[in-house]
């Protein structure tokens, strides 16, 4: 697996040189990214701009790590400016994965992602319950 792990304070960006997230490349790549998660890096940045396709074992291997991030109050965030990649991530349907396609958007995203939680913003929702006990006032 040719790739480079750039780490900052708030995420680790890997830089995958490879053409192909096929085959035994996703199990590698697994295996790396758990690692940065062992080292307390949950928002993690995935640079595949060289990337051309995915196959199932490719899809399942960014799904576990998005699970994986996100169980970290973390987040997954793929970096790719080839339009056909990210039609093909984003046919795959996984959940709460970010498409983004400039690596500066991606460290937006995370940034974001933890102002977020930072912040606990949650649903957005209107919420009788938030509201009781306060009466609208009438104008005459």
């Amino acid at each position: 697996m040719d790739y480079k792990i750039d780490r900052s304070e708030k995420y680790a960006v890997i830089t995958l040189e490879e053409t192909h997230f096929t085959d035994e490349l996703p199990a590698l790549f697994e295996a790396k990214a758990r690692e940065l998660l062992r080292e307390d890096y949950h928002n993690l940045i995935v640079v595949m701009n060289k990337a051309t396709d995915i196959d199932s074992a490719g899809i399942m291997t960014l799904r576990k790590l998005v699970r994986l991030c996100t169980t970290g109050l973390g987040t997954l965030v793929v970096a790719t400016q080839n339009d056909d990649f990210t039609d093909l991530l984003e046919d795959s349907n996984i959940a709460d994965l970010l498409v983004l396609p400039t690596l500066e958007e991606a460290i937006d995203a995370v940034f974001m992602h933890d102002l977020e939680n930072e912040f606990g913003m949650g649903d957005d929702d209107y919420d009788d319950d938030d509201y009781e006990g306060i009466s609208e006032m009438k104008e005459p």
